[in-house]
């Protein structure tokens, strides 16, 4: 998926990168701790779009990781941004 045209293609996004976070412990103990929640909160509330947007939201404020993620999944920044806007509903 080079960049999200749905909303669908967006949760998966928010999705890959919330698999990818979890690969990055530090990364991922400072999202745990940002987002008050906790690896069980996390896990259960992985699929709900809120989890999906503060996933997003985490990626767009932490440049090295941003750039680590879509290094990874071989997309641009900007397809991170399209799909934080299509789970917020303003894209």
């Amino acid at each position: 998926m080079k960049t999200p045209q749905t909303r669908e293609n967006a949760e998966i996004l928010a999705l890959e990168g919330l698999a990818w976070l979890a690969g990055q412990e530090e990364a991922l103990q400072r999202f745990l701790d940002q987002s008050g929640t906790d690896a069980a909160g996390l896990r259960a509330a992985a699929g709900r779009p809120e989890m999906g947007l503060a996933v997003l939201d985490f990626l767009l404020v932490n440049e090295d990781l941003l750039l680590g993620f879509c290094e990874s999944a071989e997309i641009e920044p900007g397809a991170v941004h399209l799909a934080r806007h299509r789970l917020d509903g303003a894209g």
